[in-house]
């Protein structure tokens, strides 16, 4: 299994487990994924000058520790991003109050 192929399981299955136990669906970002790959729009989506709505949820569910902002900024994926791309995870974690972990 490639690094890729391992941010996608991260991030699909971190969807389906705020689907289950939170009511929050995804769509938008489910269907980027599936248009594009997980790590492409990962980079869409941090391109983006203004964090999504999905982010902004999360934040009002206290999880942001399975936003796609914390999964980009993990160690193990470093190497999918470049350091403009993390530091824009960190940025829009820290401007929601989140430090763990970070």
């Amino acid at each position: 299994m490639t690094l890729e192929d391992e941010f996608r399981e991260y991030v699909v299955g971190g969807d389906d487990i705020l689907a289950k136990e939170y009511g929050y669906n995804a769509t938008y970002f489910k269907r980027m994924v599936a248009d594009h790959g997980a790590v492409s729009a990962a980079k869409l989506l941090l391109k983006s000058p203004e964090a999504q709505s999905g982010l902004t949820r999360l934040w009002e569910l206290n999880k942001l520790d399975m936003s796609l902002e914390q999964a980009v900024y993990r160690l193990k994926f470093k190497e999918l991003f470049t350091d403009e791309e993390r530091e824009m995870a960190r940025k829009r974690l820290k401007d929601l109050g989140y430090e763990a972990q970070l």
